[in-house]
Parts: C-alpha cells; structure tokens; sequence
C-alpha cells in the first residue's frame, strides 16, 4: 500500500506531467498552425544560401537575413523538407534543448535531476517570457544554448570542450564570448577547440556562398542598421541608449566604453568562478556579459540570463530569484507599446522600458560581488544540495548513475 507521503508525491508527479504535456501539446498545435517569422526567415536563408549574394542584398519575407552564411548552410535542411513538418521538428527540437539545459543546468548547480526536480524546472521554464517568445518566434537560442552549456558542463567535469561553443558562434556569433571564458579560465586546449571549430564551420559557409560571406564579412556582421535598434524587445545598453537619446546618432563613440567596461568586468567574474570550480555561476556571467556588450539582445536572447536565477537560488537568494522570475514572466516592457504613457511619469516609463537590461545589470553586479564572497567558500560549494547533506562528495556522473532508479 502507498503511504501518505509517497501518495503525494505520486498525485504531485502525475500533476507535473499533465501540465508539462499540455505545454508541449499547445507547441505542437501552434507548429501546426502557425509559421513562425523567424524560422521562415532560417528557411527561406537555406533556399538561397548558395544563389550568388541574394542571402545578405535581398529581403527574406521582408526582412534582412542577419546570421553567418554557415548558419544558413545549416538551414538548408530545413528548406527540403515540407514547410509544416519542417516547422513541428523544429518546435520538438527547441522544447527537447531546452529540457536538456534545464537538466545540466541542475547538474551543474550540484541538483540531482529527477523526474519531479527536472519537469518541474522545464515547466515553470516555459513560462517564462524569453523562453516561450523564442519558441513563438522560431528562434535558435535555445539549440545554441544547449550546446554552450553541454560543452561547459563537459568542462567542469574535465572533459573535452569546445566543440559545441565553436558551433554556437559559427552559427551566431555572439556565443564566441565562451571562447573568451575558456582562455580566461585557462583551458586553452577547449578555447582552440572552439576556435578551430568556429573557423570550420566558417571555412565551410565559405566555400558553399563564397560571394555571401564576402558581403556577410566585409558589411554584414556589424551593420546594425538592418535592425530595428530602438525597438523595445532590444534590451541592450545600446538599445536603451538609442530609445532615450532618439536615435543612432545621438550615441556618440565614447559609448564603446560601455561594452568594454561590462565586458571586462563580467568576464573577469566569470573566470575567477571557472578556475574555483563553479561553472555555473561561469556560466550565468558570461551569459549575462554577453546580452550586456551585444549592440542587438532581443527580449528572447534573454534566456542566456536564465542561469543566473538558478544560481541565486542555488546560493540562498530565493526572494530574489523569484522576483528574477516574476520580471522574465511579466516582461513589463511590453507594457510601453500596450498603454499610453502621460507625460508626467516618462521617468517610469524609461524604467519599464528597460526592465530586462535593469534587472541583468543588478544581476550581473550581485555575481561579480558574490564571487569576492565565494573566495572563503570550498570549490564544490555549488554542489551541495538539501539533497546532498554537507560533507559528501559533490555529485558526479557514476553517483548520480548509481543513485537512479531502477526500473
């Protein structure tokens, strides 16, 4: 018979998995019937990548293919197969990566990822706004994000990396700045993986759109004008700038000082945590850094911040956190093109329009003070849990193998 607890935990589990069903179920009815606007943009690159410079001089469904030519060989997949089927794979395979994040991420935070534990985190990740927007959109953050934190996972635990970091930046650049934590870190064999890896996949756009990658790399990779930069979703410091100031040319070239401070600044933590073991918080750094120094972070690039409310629940912080969460399922943004705004209160609205940037400034400026707090703390502290008492071994691969149930 079922005791009291286990009966609970049973109803709880079944629970867990009707509404992690029916987030799926509502991705694949919406792949079915709707075609999202930035994987039509992926596919329509994959059609045309080899056709001379049409991939970076023409519109694709009105709007600029901005992503490396490599990035648009690997669509080419996806322009073969049938628009709808091309559409659902897509959708199961972002909702598949994002599951995989959220269980390393857990392996890196020291929890061991249970059923309960692990649908728990995806389904409440679900809701979040950077989440779920990139699903609406089509977007790739979430298959690139899983190979960045695989690679790091891999990391930690001594293996080799590399690979999975120099394909997320051949295939969108921004990811690079992993690159740049492997060398500050000091694993200089992972960095040259990632940066072999990064020139193969260029090499290979080459060769198939040569013409392309002339115009990607000679005009394309920094032109910021083939975007909308004052656009709200944009939450960069850049961004932000633009919207307050009115436009491009309001921002003069002394900002370039902002990205170079942030970037130094939010890289630095994130080696200091590297080289102590806890690439977790590694992770919610350079993840945050990146998003701080890009000139484009729309609102669904935003799940790179994700890890760091892992982390400040993981370090106790579990107000913050939530509050973390409670702005990424708000996103109070979108709010400034919902309502009318009196005069009198444009300081608030300024602040709301920038809520995502805010809230990654504060959090990046907590893990670069909490990594001088961390100092006085053992290297594994990111690994025990209330599942873990003080004093065990932190997790690894074979305890958490052996620990499994059975079936």
């Amino acid at each position: 018979m079922w005791t009291d607890g286990a009966r609970r935990h049973r109803e709880r589990m079944s629970k867990l998995r009707v509404v992690f069903g029916a987030q799926v179920l509502a991705v694949v009815a919406f792949a079915l019937l709707w075609n999202p606007l930035d994987f039509f943009i992926y596919r329509l690159g994959g059609q045309v990548v080899g056709d001379g410079t049409r991939l970076y001089l023409e519109q694709q469904a009105a709007h600029w293919f901005t992503y490396t030519p490599f990035a648009a060989v690997t669509f080419v997949p996806l322009s073969v197969v049938p628009l709808v089927l091309a559409r659902l794979l897509w959708a199961l395979a972002s909702v598949a990566a994002f599951v995989w994040v959220c269980r390393t991420v857990l392996l890196l935070a020291g929890r061991r990822p249970t059923e309960r534990v692990l649908l728990g985190a995806a389904a409440v990740g679900l809701v979040l706004e950077p989440v779920w927007h990139s699903l609406f959109l089509g977007q790739i953050n979430l298959l690139l994000l899983a190979l960045v934190v695989t690679d790091l996972r891999r990391a930690a635990l001594g293996k080799s990396a590399g690979i999975g970091i120099g394909l997320a930046a051949a295939i969108k650049l921004t990811p690079g700045i992993f690159v740049v934590l492997l060398l500050a870190a000091g694993r200089i064999r992972a960095a040259m993986v990632a940066a072999v890896t990064f020139a193969a996949g260029t090499l290979v756009g080459w060769l198939v759109a040569p013409e392309a990658s002339l115009v990607y790399w000679r005009d394309v990779f920094y032109d910021t004008t083939r975007v909308g930069v004052p656009y709200v979703s944009n939450q960069s410091p850049y961004g932000a700038l633009v919207r307050i100031l009115g436009s491009r040319e309001d921002v003069g070239a002394w900002y370039v000082l902002i990205p170079l401070t942030l970037g130094a600044a939010g890289l630095a933590a994130g080696a200091v945590y590297a080289r102590r073991g806890d690439w977790l918080a590694a992770l919610a750094a350079t993840g945050l850094t990146g998003l701080l120094v890009s000139p484009i972070s729309w609102s669904h690039h935003w799940v790179w911040a994700l890890p760091a409310l892992v982390v400040l629940w993981r370090d106790g912080y579990r107000r913050a956190a939530l509050a973390a969460g409670a702005v990424f399922v708000a996103s109070p943004m979108w709010f400034t093109r919902l309502l009318d705004w009196p005069d009198e209160i444009e300081a608030v609205r300024v602040v709301v329009a920038n809520t995502y940037l805010l809230l990654g400034l504060g959090l990046l400026a907590h893990l670069a003070v909490a990594v001088r707090r961390s100092a006085s703390r053992p290297d594994d502290v990111g690994t025990l849990t209330e599942e873990q008492p003080v004093g065990e071994p932190p997790l690894d691969e074979r305890s958490l193998d052996a620990a499994a149930p059975r079936a």
